[in-house]
């Protein structure tokens, strides 16, 4: 009898955590929805390329910031101080400064030695 008692126990606990929540929103209503998520179907593929290149220049800026970020760390080792601005790097450490998305301009910190693409 002892041993009977457990199994339906947890069983009983088991089943009244598989209820359904008292929330009156589904959980999909309380996600933020993109600025492309307008939910109409005809207008889906645009908003698929919209958010492609938003993604696209996003995925740009991330790349370019590494980039930059460790040809500063690699100045930095050889030349035993940071740049005082982007363009001491150049031809020695990278061949040109990448052009930043639009809207969009380097920011370098000279006593950080950090690169951020930030909007103008």
């Amino acid at each position: 009898m002892k041993f009977l008692i457990i199994p339906v126990a947890l069983g009983s606990l088991w089943l009244t955590g598989c209820g359904k929540s008292d929330s009156s929103q589904p959980a999909a209503a309380t996600n933020a929805a993109t600025k492309y998520d307008s939910g109409n179907p005809l207008t889906a593929p645009a908003d698929y390329l919209g958010a492609v290149v938003d993604a696209k220049k996003h995925s740009e800026k991330v790349v370019d910031v590494a980039y930059l970020n460790q040809a500063i760390q690699l100045f930095n080792v050889q030349e035993g101080r940071l740049p005082k601005n982007l363009d001491e790097l150049v031809p020695n450490y990278v061949s040109k400064l990448p052009p930043t998305p639009f809207g969009t301009k380097l920011a370098y910190d000279a006593t950080a030695g950090t690169v951020k693409v930030v909007k103008e």
